[in-house]
């Protein structure tokens, strides 16, 4: 087996939104396509791979460092032991080659794109959903029949009220999303407030079903006044008051707010989640991490930071990614994660699931096709087509 080719292109994802850090008015993600000399059913396997919202498209890192170290190993040296298939553990090897420790930023998410790839080819090599791939080889056999999503949204743009955020959410509910989240810090505190009570209205006062997002733009003293200001309606997550990497906000954070956080989502690697399990007060037995492998050295070193997790004590069910990608979903389903993100109608067409896979009470189950299941979006496979 040889991987033949190696494409990357850049697709626009630009938006009017913003979070309370950002806007979207450039966002853009690079995408990627990997070419083997399998032939299966008379066509050549394919793997596709792009990384998630919010870092931008990697086409310097991967144009002059990370795919010609791939072009350039021998091509056994990147199969596994029965020389019939890849091993994206050997290619993550290469692709790393000459890089230093630390540093866990830019480099990470042009590797998570080409792992993204590699498993695609992986399980469609072997003919299953990657899903199942990964409950064989690291998970309890079999995969999760369904997962937990919940729909990510609720951003601030240009003229959207209140009126709007409840059109918004009712629209997640109607899909069949039980669970909603809307950003915070993007506007004064009392708005903020009132926006959470217009969602809660349409949750019928069930403020479980909400989480809140500061994309990290809170020092601690506003990170605990909105703590003070939210504890009281028990929402299902708090997530990223403070900036990902300053460990002792999170912890004082915790010692504030005793319902749920959530953090993690701009961690890059194993070492970065070892830090915030070591330093920033995170409490297994309520809290919530959020470790995108699109973004984060991909699935390989999401394997390491599992381990480093259950080390500290933490079960898997407690890992959300961000993201709202198929890779994600089927690596909740086969290692049995808490859940995935969505972004339903947001994003597109790199967001969202299967096009006949329906969002029912809160869940989502996978396609029974080979691989990651790209080929059941079809508004993404269009935009693959064109691309390349």
């Amino acid at each position: 087996m040889k991987l033949v080719k190696i494409e990357e292109r850049r697709a626009s994802i630009a938006s009017e939104i913003r979070n309370a850090y950002i806007d979207f008015s450039a966002m853009d993600v690079s995408v990627v396509k990997i070419t083997t000399d399998v032939v299966i059913d008379g066509e050549p396997v394919v793997g596709y791979g792009f990384n998630s919202n919010g870092r931008y498209a990697q086409s310097g890192i991967l144009r002059d460092r990370i795919i010609p170290r791939i072009e350039g190993a021998p091509a056994e040296s990147l199969l596994d032991d029965t020389r019939e298939n890849i091993d994206p553990s050997r290619v993550w090897t290469a692709m790393m080659k000459n890089e230093k420790p630390g540093g866990h930023g830019e480099r990470s998410v042009a590797v998570g794109v080409i792992d993204m790839a590699l498993w695609d080819i992986v399980a469609k090599v072997e003919r299953r959903p990657l899903c199942a791939v990964l409950a064989q080889r690291y998970g309890r056999g079999a995969p999760d029949p369904r997962v937990f999503v919940y729909a990510a949204g609720g951003y601030y743009y240009p003229g959207k009220g209140i009126d709007e955020l409840r059109r918004e959410i009712a629209g997640y509910l109607e899909r069949g999303y039980s669970t909603v989240k809307i950003k915070i810090g993007g506007r004064p505190i009392a708005e903020d407030i009132e926006r959470i009570e217009a969602v809660g209205d349409l949750l019928d006062g069930d403020f479980g079903r909400l989480a809140v997002d500061a994309n990290g733009r809170f020092d601690l003293a506003t990170a605990v006044q909105y703590a003070e200001a939210i504890e009281p309606y028990g929402l299902f997550w708090y997530e990223e008051a403070g900036d990902p990497l300053d460990y002792e906000l999170q912890s004082d954070l915790a010692g504030h707010y005793r319902p749920a956080l959530a953090t993690g989502e701009n961690l890059f690697s194993m070492q970065d989640a070892r830090n915030l399990l070591r330093y920033a007060g995170m409490r297994p037995d309520r809290d919530y991490l959020q470790m995108d492998p699109a973004l984060s050295y991909g699935l390989v070193e999401y394997l390491r930071t599992l381990d480093v997790l259950a080390e500290h004590g933490w079960s898997p069910r407690r890992c959300i990614p961000h993201g709202g990608h198929q890779f994600a979903l089927h690596i909740a389903a086969g290692i049995g994660l808490g859940g995935n993100e969505s972004y339903p109608g947001i994003f597109a067409p790199f967001g969202g699931f299967a096009d006949d896979t329906p969002v029912e009470d809160g869940y989502v189950a996978l396609p029974d096709v080979p691989g990651i299941g790209f080929e059941t979006k079809g508004a993404l496979m269009d935009l693959f087509r064109r691309l390349f």
